[in-house]
C-alpha cells in the first residue's frame, strides 16, 4: 500500500469535469481520479475549512459512525478495473475491523473529514499513476505544488487529459 495526500481538486475548463489528484507521500507520483462535481465540492469545502449551514452527506456519515461507536481508520483505493476505481472504508467497531465498499470520491470526502490516511494499492499505482517528466534545464522533477492553480494542469497531466475519451459521460 502507498500513502497519498490530496494534491488538488481540478476542474476541466473545457467540460467542467472534476479530477482529484492524489500525490504519493515522499515521491513525485500522482494519481488522477475523475470524480463528480458534488464530491469535488465536498472534498474542497472540507480542505478549505468552509463552514456549511447543514451537514453534507459525508458529514452525516462521519457523525453516524461516531454515534454508533465506530472509528474510521483509513480509506483505501483498492482496485482499478475497466477504467473504474474501487475503494474501501476501514472501520473499527467493538474491536472488530470492518471494510465497507465505497466509491473513491465518497471515501476521500469522508477521509478528509475524519482526518485519516488515504492509501492506494500498489497495483493501482502501477496501472494509473503518473510521474512528471524531469525538468530539461535543472534535471529535477517538476513539483505540481510549484504550479499555480490558475496556470492549469501540470505539464505531466496535459497529454493524459487530452487523450481522454469523455464521449460516454454525457
Amino acid at each position: 500500500m502507498v500513502e497519498v495526500t490530496i494534491d488538488s481538486v481540478r476542474v476541466s475548463l473545457m467540460s467542467q469535469h472534476r479530477i482529484v489528484v492524489l500525490k504519493e507521500t515522499g515521491s513525485t507520483r500522482f494519481l488522477p481520479i475523475w470524480i463528480g462535481p458534488f464530491e469535488a465540492d465536498a472534498i474542497t469545502i472540507e480542505l478549505q475549512g468552509v463552514e456549511v449551514a447543514r451537514p453534507l452527506t459525508h458529514d452525516l456519515l462521519k457523525a453516524m459512525a461516531e454515534k454508533l461507536g465506530a472509528e474510521i481508520l483509513q480509506v483505501t483505493i483498492t482496485d482499478l478495473r475497466n477504467d473504474t476505481f474501487y475503494a474501501e472504508i476501514s472501520l473499527q467497531v467493538n474491536g472488530r475491523r470492518l471494510l465497507v465498499d465505497s466509491r473513491p470520491s465518497y471515501a476521500i470526502a469522508l477521509a478528509v473529514r475524519a482526518r485519516v490516511p488515504v492509501l492506494v494499492a500498489d497495483s493501482v499505482m502501477e496501472q494509473a499513476a503518473i510521474t512528471p517528466e524531469e525538468d530539461l534545464e535543472g534535471g529535477t522533477p517538476v513539483d505540481a505544488g510549484d504550479v499555480p492553480d490558475e496556470a492549469g494542469p501540470p505539464e505531466a497531466f496535459k497529454e493524459f487529459l487530452e487523450g481522454l475519451d469523455l464521449s460516454g459521460l454525457e
